[in-house]
């Protein structure tokens, strides 16, 4: 019995796709209309994400209207910005950022210097107060956060300004 069943042939394992190969290749390999960042790969008139793994996808889209008719605006504008990825944009710092963080620390120091627990912070006056006349004013926290956060910041550094002066 066993020399009448069928059997199916050997399935091929072999992947269309290309194992070894980096977004960076890809950049080298299709010229200017590609940037690498972040371990993707964009085409950079469209501001799109390409697999870079595929090189069919990659020339299906060069070859695609939405492409061209994109690449053309790119080139009229000459000026558009390349697309970052999240991480890279969550990593930057601005200056407003720095400039909060600073804002805060110097409310709690102000707090801790004059006595002023920080419930107060928690007023509505106080908080109306703030947000009217201090920049960055409305950004403070609640008491609780301030606690929490910036409090263990002013206590080491207080602590590091004593040690410093005792020695």
């Amino acid at each position: 019995m066993e020399r009448f069943v069928v059997t199916s042939p050997p399935a091929r394992n072999r992947s269309k796709t290309a194992l070894y190969v980096t977004p960076l290749d890809r950049v080298t390999e299709f010229g200017g209309e590609l940037h690498e960042d972040g371990g993707k790969l964009f085409c950079t008139s469209c501001n799109v994400v390409l697999n870079h793994v595929r090189k069919s996808a990659i020339s299906d889209h060069l070859k695609s209207k939405t492409h061209t008719k994109r690449k053309a605006e790119f080139e009229e504008q000459n000026v558009r910005k390349k697309q970052r990825p999240l991480t890279a944009s969550l990593q930057c710092n601005s200056t407003a950022q720095t400039e909060k963080v600073s804002v805060i620390q110097d409310f709690v120091k102000m707090c801790l210097e004059a006595n002023i627990p920080l419930e107060k912070a928690d007023h509505p006056a106080v908080r109306a107060f703030l947000s009217r006349h201090v920049k960055n004013g409305g950004s403070i926290p609640k008491s609780d956060q301030l606690r929490r956060a910036y409090l263990p910041d002013g206590y080491e550094n207080e602590n590091q300004l004593l040690n410093s002066q005792d020695c």
